[in-house]
């Protein structure tokens, strides 16, 4: 890991041994060390060394879990595409962070700068958020489409 004094933030160096572990991480994330070493056709303590360094220098966030979509019939998931007004997009950004119901914000090129993944407990909630964002200063406009189901 370097860091990028012009841009201000951690740049992350990784080889294919790095990318591929992340890549089964993203499969299996309750994936053993032994594994992942046999997987990776390295030893054990290559793996173990990769993990910290990755959890370490921050490029590896959490582990998690993916629920079957049939389990989650109480979530109300969105995508949100934001439009910004000119030059605002990082002080928007900041605070579309401290909304705990956006999942992942992305910047995008086109009509939009910004995408939205939005989960939610419920439809009042799912508005509250819908709210949220759009009297937060900066955002001109933006445009949601509730998820139905994963085909």
């Amino acid at each position: 890991m370097t860091y990028d004094k012009n841009l201000k933030k951690r740049v992350f160096l990784y080889d294919a041994i790095d990318k591929e572990l992340i890549a089964i991480l993203r499969l299996d994330a309750r994936a053993s060390i032994s594994k992942l070493a046999k997987l990776l056709q390295v030893s054990r303590g290559t793996v173990q060394n990769r993990m910290d360094r990755l959890i370490n220098s921050g490029a590896i966030l959490g582990f998690t879990i993916r629920a079957h979509d049939e389990l989650e019939t109480e979530v109300v998931k969105a995508i949100m595409m934001i439009e910004v007004v000119g030059r605002s997009t990082t002080q928007v950004i900041n605070k579309l962070r401290g909304i705990a119901q956006l999942d992942k914000i992305h910047t995008t090129n086109g009509t939009w700068d910004l995408v939205a993944e939005v989960k939610t407990s419920n439809l009042l909630e799912f508005d509250h958020v819908l709210r949220d964002v759009r009297t937060i200063e900066g955002v001109l406009n933006s445009e949601t489409s509730i998820l139905l189901s994963s085909v």
